[in-house]
């Protein structure tokens, strides 16, 4: 019996404090806020990596085209600089917020334009060793394909957003420029 007069008890007390729950709206603002604000941050954060991503990629290409300029015009040729020399002329081109160590270059010569690989390389042999790339800068009048590559260190995002694409932290960016030497003098 006692049961049974209990429950409309806790009826009246459940319907006066769900009623009142209803109508008081002093934490809307905040319940509000907190939905939307992880999605906020999330898509947020995604747009600046995304920016940085971009912003990296036209530095590597101003990079690219400031050093293979001097291929072109055939000091590099002439001066008999060594790969290891060209890359620290390139990484003298770096700002200052990218590591001359991310850096990669590699520079071949192709017997037409139609003949030039463009293609994104692989950054190690199928043995796994790290890949070790071309330094042929041609002679006089020759097509040079000359492709610049920096390994952007990215963080992931929220939400699984990742802009990785080289491995689980870094992004890799190519720059790749194909020109036919100027006929300067040897």
């Amino acid at each position: 019996m006692r049961g049974t007069t209990q429950l409309p008890a806790m009826r009246r007390l459940l319907g006066r404090g769900t009623s009142t729950l209803a109508r008081n709206r002093r934490g809307a603002t905040i319940i509000e806020f907190a939905i939307v604000a992880a999605p906020f941050i999330a898509l947020l954060i995604a747009t600046l990596q995304t920016s940085l991503v971009f912003f990296a990629q036209q530095t590597l290409e101003t990079v690219s085209e400031e050093t293979s300029r001097q291929i072109l015009t055939g000091a590099v040729q002439q001066a008999g600089l060594s790969q290891q020399d060209f890359q620290k002329m390139a990484c003298n081109n770096l700002p200052a917020y990218m590591s001359c160590a991310n850096l990669m270059i590699d520079v071949q010569t192709a017997n037409s334009f139609a003949d030039v690989d463009t293609s994104t390389p692989a950054l190690t042999n199928p043995d796994g060793t790290k890949k070790t790339w071309q330094f042929n800068p041609g002679g006089a009048g020759d097509i040079v394909v000359m492709r610049t590559m920096y390994l952007l260190p990215v963080v992931g995002g929220p939400l699984g957003f990742n802009l990785a694409n080289a491995d689980s932290s870094h992004r890799l960016l190519i720059a790749t420029a194909v020109f036919q030497t100027e006929p300067y003098l040897t």
